[in-house]
């Protein structure tokens, strides 16, 4: 496997990923490489690594058990099943962040809505547009990827450097509240929709709009989340 010199390295880990999985002939059970190992043979952080699993272990494709390594998983019709059991394994730390997101996000795209560039605004257009292309191939893990672009550009548009520095680590290592959410039953389709509001506020100069479309995009994620989570415990 050669080294990956792509700029975005998640999407390239996650692709390279599935591909070992595959070529070097690991079976359902099967214990997987090591984040070291993966390391090395990719040539990329830890950090992309563990993003990457994060990723694939919502989806089933993979199970990180913690102190004895990463397996490979049996995907088949097994998804939703997943899915449900990450979501409750994950509950509190979700919760977690999106405490902390309704009270820092809101105010970024009020403080966006006032100093953003049209540079900015090209991004967030753009990251969206990428958005919207993933959720038409049915690519959730591109998608989630396209989301954490967004909401970083939307921090960067603010001109506050700590705000970016801190969205930037939510996204890379507190990341379970955008995987829950985009892996949520009709919460990507909606998320289209809401990064639209969020984004033409932000270009009316509508401070006021694009704090209240923030916070509406994170109050329906989160009410979804949590229905799902609610009706997979029944």
């Amino acid at each position: 496997m050669s080294a990956i010199k792509k700029i975005r390295i998640c999407e390239s880990v996650i692709e390279a990923i599935k591909k070992m999985i595959v070529v070097d002939g690991f079976n359902p059970g099967d214990k997987f490489y090591s984040e070291k190992e993966l390391t090395t043979k990719l040539e990329v952080s830890r950090s992309s690594i563990r993003e990457a699993l994060r990723i694939l272990e919502v989806t089933g494709q993979v199970n990180v058990i913690q102190g004895k390594g990463i397996f490979v998983s049996d995907t088949q019709g097994k998804r939703f099943k997943e899915f449900s059991t990450w979501l409750k394994k994950h509950e509190q730390s979700i919760k977690d962040n999106f405490e902390v997101r309704l009270i820092i996000e809101p105010k970024a795209a009020r403080y966006a809505a006032e100093k953003a560039t049209s540079g900015d605004i090209y991004k967030m257009e753009a990251a969206c547009s990428e958005f919207a292309e993933s959720v038409k191939k049915g690519n959730t893990e591109e998608a989630i990827l396209c989301d954490h672009r967004f909401h970083n550009f939307l921090a960067g548009a603010t001109k506050n450097k700590t705000l970016y520095v801190l969205m930037k680590a939510m996204t890379t290592t507190l990341a379970d509240g955008w995987i829950s959410s985009l892996y949520t039953p009709g919460r990507i389709q909606q998320t289209i929709y809401e990064h639209g509001d969020i984004v033409d506020a932000i270009k009316n100069n509508d401070r006021a709009g694009a704090e209240n479309a923030m916070t509406r995009h994170l109050v329906n994620a989160l009410h979804d989340i949590t229905a799902h989570l609610n009706k997979s415990k029944s």
